[in-house]
């Protein structure tokens, strides 16, 4: 995944950039970059590992000597960015947010065209934002750069391109990454993330439509490609990614989360499914949390924290990029509360449940510091395929979701659309069968999932302008 900030003020824009950059922080653990521009020094920028340190600790010295009142920030989880290029548009900065499925053909067919070469990561890769940067220098201005770019990518793609005349801000074709404009009296800014501007002064001033390309400056913002009709943003910025305190297309992520566990709740009850007996509802921290306090006060059960995430020193449980890794550090920031768990029955909410490993440990966990029962309900649908528009993890296969190992012990590893369009129908025997294997494997006392049309109401927007492929497999 990855966030973003830009600003462009009438006076150095250092500040903001760094602090708004910096509220980006929970969308990404590798890298984080700053390049700023001013007439004076042209561009200058700082890119930095993230991975054992957080991002303000990184850059304060940078915040001190960088100056400019354009300015872009990100943070990665996977290249260095942002990008500073030199080509026939002339010296500009670009950072992208998204996935690119096609990278190794555009390359290819790069390469054999003239391109002389790319430079490679240490994992291998090419760096997408300078395969992005390379697609656009092929044609002989910015804007149609930007769109050629955008419609050879097979995947999503929203860039910030920094130039000494203004901030071009794309946001991706089909919207499914969200780029929030703010104003204050000396500037505008753009971000990831709406809450990113709110303590530095700006306020609402607009948000991009799906495709959309708007040029940012110091005095205005002007819209230079309108918006296409189709949008599909992402659910899942609402259920997991998002911070709370931001909103997409007009809806808070808090308050989503509260309806989403207000909708379990309702599901519950109406079909006989809330446990008898279970003394306590609680979510796992931190995204999960929301979601709890929302079926619990549905439901009527006391809400409850008999696990705290001690979040001052361990890193986030995403951040190595062995899977053993994260599930200790994932273990080691849960610290219990026995009196609250001790001969308790309790009631977890979860945002999701991809691998399954992490929630597996925390059952046994809480189980091991005295729970009677541990069950389990996750604020989404079941994941059954890989996302293909947004980097949420690195996973190579659609075999690593618990899902599609349950599937695959049933059906074989090759599945018919037909077979898995069954196991994401909540009504079929394919559905329940799946949903009890892996509540067995995992060791929960009962587990269900939410439904995509309970999901989709709580969110409050039309089902056909939203993201649902994780779940049912629709682009």
């Amino acid at each position: 995944m990855g966030g973003f900030f830009a600003a462009a003020l009438k006076k150095d824009c250092v500040f903001d950039v760094f602090f708004g950059t910096d509220y980006h922080s929970h969308l990404g653990t590798r890298r984080a970059g700053m390049v700023l521009y001013g007439e004076e020094k042209g561009f200058s920028r700082a890119i930095h590992n993230i991975e054992n340190a957080p991002f303000r600790t990184k850059f304060d010295s940078d915040l001190k000597s960088m100056k400019g009142t354009m300015g872009i920030g990100c943070i990665s989880d996977y290249e260095p960015q942002p990008l500073i290029v030199r080509s026939h548009h002339g010296a500009y900065s670009i950072s992208t947010v998204g996935k690119i499925n096609n990278a190794e053909e555009l390359t290819d067919e790069l390469l054999k065209t003239g391109h002389s070469h790319f430079l490679e990561m240490s994992g291998g890769e090419i760096n997408q934002t300078e395969l992005v940067a390379t697609l656009i220098n092929q044609k002989d201005n910015l804007i149609d750069g930007i769109r050629y770019a955008q419609d050879l990518i097979d995947g999503s793609m929203t860039m910030l391109v920094m130039t000494p005349m203004g901030i071009y801000c794309a946001r991706d074709k089909e919207g499914r990454t969200p780029v929030i404009i703010g104003q204050k009296d000396n500037g505008f800014c753009a971000c990831f993330e709406s809450h990113a501007y709110l303590n530095l002064g700006y306020k609402d001033h607009s948000e991009l439509g799906p495709g959309e390309i708007v040029v940012m400056t110091p005095e205005k913002v002007v819209s230079l490609v309108k918006p296409g009709k189709r949008m599909q943003i992402c659910s899942f910025l609402w259920v997991y990614y998002g911070y709370p305190s931001s909103k997409y297309e007009g809806v808070n992520v808090e308050q989503m989360r509260y309806n989403c566990g207000k909708y379990m709740a309702k599901r519950d009850l109406a079909e006989e499914a809330l446990v008898d007996g279970v003394d306590i509802v609680a979510g796992v921290p931190d995204s999960g949390t929301a979601h709890a306090v929302g079926y619990a006060n549905e439901s009527g059960i006391p809400f409850s924290r008999p696990m705290i995430k001690y979040t001052p020193t361990w890193p986030r449980s995403f951040m190595p990029t062995i899977q053993s890794e994260r599930d200790m550090i994932a273990k080691m920031k849960l610290i219990p509360i026995h009196e609250l768990i001790e001969g308790q029955s309790l009631l977890i909410i979860d945002d999701s449940i991809v691998r399954g490993t992490q929630l597996k440990e925390q059952a046994q966990f809480l189980f091991e510091s005295g729970a009677k029962e541990v069950h389990v309900r996750s604020a989404c649908p079941p994941l059954v395929y890989g996302c293909k528009f947004i980097n949420f993890s690195r996973s190579k296969s659609d075999l690593e979701l618990i899902t599609r190992r349950v599937i695959a012990e049933e059906e074989g590893e090759n599945v018919s659309r037909d077979i898995l369009d069954d196991y994401t129908n909540p009504d079929s025997e394919r559905y329940h069968r799946m949903v009890e294997r892996i509540c067995e494997k995992m060791g929960f006392s009962s587990l269900r999932y939410n439904r995509l049309d309970d999901l989709v109401k709580a969110i409050g927007i039309e089902k056909e302008k939203l993201c649902t492929y994780c779940w049912d497999g629709k682009e």
